[in-house]
């Protein structure tokens, strides 16, 4: 069953519908930003409760109880209180590295399945926990979970999706961050009130509970047909699969742009020194700058510390909690207004608008507080609503933007053979300053005060120029079509070669590729000697020399070669004219048959042609 409009494949699009199959299994994957918004969320509430400080913390709480000379900025500087935060974030870096050749070896669906079993894990240890050892324990598994899921899940969402509507799929994974948020906040609104203290182990826990669903979920989870050709090269069951997301019969070239993907992908055998090479330079700065800039938005003070942040401000344990699910419910309704208009408006729009918007709302805070609040007291009434209203401003312009579009960009602009590699440096790098942020945010509070809203404000400017001058617009385009935004572009014209560069830069036409060629049809109709002869032994003959050695001599494929790379021909017209050439090879296996019994109608000449391309291939990659 499908609902939606059908699109052709016109304008480089592919033809399909919107399938009830595809909703529901990206709704599956997209669980897996249920947990990670809902881990963000956990940590900034128990960081502010104070049952949790007494238990693991009391140096903190002391602090913030009984040490009245304490500036207000300075209560929560904890070194181990930020490492419980972002002790996940620094074992989601190292785990990101090893799903990366799970997910390229063995598909998207086992990183999800292994990323979803330990959340289960980590959730159940930190819940348990009844020392700082195991809370921390707890955190790591959490991390390698998210390692893993994060990996994984924004390729799946963007492989299953059709280019028209990929921006608003993709977004899923950002929608249900945002949810995860809001049940984090809530279940710490409502923790916090549990007689006796132990409701913090609840709000641990509770993390099981989305875990537990994408990992069942995970299961019966279809493979994107992407990763179907990239590891098991299955075309049938690939076309398939491709008919059954897109609701149509007709995939037969998307299928082949898939195919043509995946030949080049398996060209690469070492994908993380592949994407060092200058034509992949936009996809290699792409990587590191988009996740670096996502975390320098300052949203990671909103989302770790926002119950902190308006404790220092003055509020009540309950009314910061309180106020921080408020922003929960802001950031979710405008992720959900920018799914809707990412397709119509595009990328550039919104991270424009929503650039803006932060940076306005950042020096605001900014202002406000260091005009009203000092290193003791609190802010009055007026002012602390006005800051509340400042926050939902900046978490409604990042939920337009950077929030969604900080994990959509990245997962469409990579080609299948370096994709696996580049969105492991991509959730590496938003990691890794994850950590930092988390790490360093509560002592760059005590020292910075007020200006480190000015300090965020700052990179809101920087990025947002960076945006401009240097991200091309994405809507709309195949995701296998994607290097063509690079070609067009100003300034990465000049690292990326043109269309007819580029396919040769993939696939080299050396002669290499003609002798391949020869070579694999020497090991299937010629004999021994003539396999020695290209480079091949072991090929026996029971039939006499009659002077097939002379004939082969003739078939000058490599001069053909040559000779075309010479003229600056293509790779197709090369495979071409050395085929014909080759013509006389076959005549040769009707009178020299081979010992293994391979008949010369079940040769079939283009299948050779196939294999000898992608060997040639790996050389020229490796040469």
């Amino acid at each position: 069953m499908a609902v939606g409009l059908a699109i052709q494949s016109e304008g480089g699009q592919y033809a399909g519908k919107i399938t009830v199959f595809v909703v529901l299994s990206c709704m599956i994957a997209a669980t897996g930003g249920i947990i990670f918004g809902y881990d963000l969320g956990i940590s900034g509430g128990l960081t502010s409760m104070e049952s949790f400080l007494k238990e693991f913390f009391p140096h903190v709480y002391n602090k913030m109880k009984k040490e009245t000379k304490t500036s207000n900025y300075c209560k929560f500087d904890s070194q181990l209180l930020t490492l419980f935060t972002s002790s996940l974030h620094i074992a989601g870096l190292i785990a990101s590295f090893f799903a990366s050749p799970v997910t390229r070896a063995y598909g998207r669906k086992l990183s999800i399945l292994i990323g979803g079993t330990a959340l289960v894990a980590g959730a159940a240890l930190g819940g348990a926990s009844y020392n700082i050892y195991m809370l921390l324990l707890g955190r790591v598994l959490l991390g390698t979970g998210l390692g893993f899921t994060n990996q994984a899940i924004p390729l799946y969402l963007s492989e299953m999706a059709l280019s028209k509507y990929r921006g608003a799929f993709n977004m899923g994974f950002q929608i249900c961050l945002n949810i995860g948020f809001i049940m984090a906040t809530f279940t710490n609104y409502c923790t916090v009130k549990i007689r006796g203290g132990w409701g913090w182990r609840i709000s641990l826990a509770m993390a099981a509970s989305p875990a537990a669903i994408l990992t069942i979920g995970a299961i019966f989870l279809p493979e994107t047909p992407n990763s179907l050709i990239e590891h098991g090269d299955d075309h049938v069951k690939a076309k398939l699969m491709l008919q059954r997301i897109r609701g149509v019969d007709d995939v037969q070239v998307e299928l082949d742009d898939l195919i043509q993907a995946s030949h080049a992908s398996k060209s690469v055998k070492h994908p993380f020194k592949t994407l060092l090479q200058r034509k992949y330079r936009p996809q290699l700065i792409m990587s590191i700058a988009i996740p670096f800039f996502l975390q320098a938005t300052g949203i990671g003070v909103i989302g770790f510390y926002a119950p902190v942040l308006f404790r220092t401000i003055g509020l009540a344990e309950s009314t910061s909690l309180l106020s921080a699910t408020l922003i929960s419910f802001v950031g979710l309704g405008s992720t959900i207004a920018s799914s809707l208009i990412v397709d119509k408006l595009g990328r550039r729009v919104l991270f424009h608008l929503g650039g803006i918007l932060m940076f306005v709302t950042q020096m605001l805070i900014g202002a406000v507080m260091a005009a009203k609040l000092g290193d003791h007291g609190e802010l009055s009434k007026g002012c602390g609503i006005l800051v509340l209203i400042l926050i939902c401003v900046y978490v409604a312009a990042f939920g337009l933007s950077w929030g969604p579009l900080g994990w959509v960009v990245p997962s469409e602009i990579f080609p299948l053979e370096i994709r696996s590699a580049a969105q492991s440096i991509n959730i590496a790098t938003s990691l890794l300053f994850t950590f930092v942020i988390a790490q360093g945010f509560l002592a760059m509070l005590c020292k910075m005060k007020s200006g480190t809203f000015f300090f965020f404000g700052g990179w809101v400017a920087l990025m947002t120029g960076f945006i401009y001058f240097f991200l091309p617009e994405t809507k709309n385009i195949p995701i296998e079509k994607m290097e063509k935004i690079w070609v067009e572009h100003t300034f990465w014209s000049r690292f990326v070669p043109n269309s007819q560069e580029y396919e040769n830069s993939k696939t080299e036409a050396t002669p290499l590729v003609a002798a391949a060629i020869l070579s694999v049809v020497c090991i299937f109709c010629s004999t021994g000697e003539y396999g020695h002869y290209y480079g091949y032994k072991g090929v026996g003959v029971e039939d006499e020399d009659d002077g097939v050695d002379e004939k082969l001599r003739h078939v000058d494929v490599e001069g053909i070669a040559e000779n075309k790379v010479e003229d600056n021909s293509s790779l197709e017209e090369i495979l071409v004219e050395s085929m014909e050439r080759l013509v006389l090879v076959e005549e040769i296996a009707e009178t020299r048959r081979p010992c293994f019994e391979v008949e010369k109608s079940d040769f079939n000449m283009a299948a050779a042609a196939e294999v000898a391309e992608s060997t040639a291939l790996a050389d020229t990659e490796s040469g």
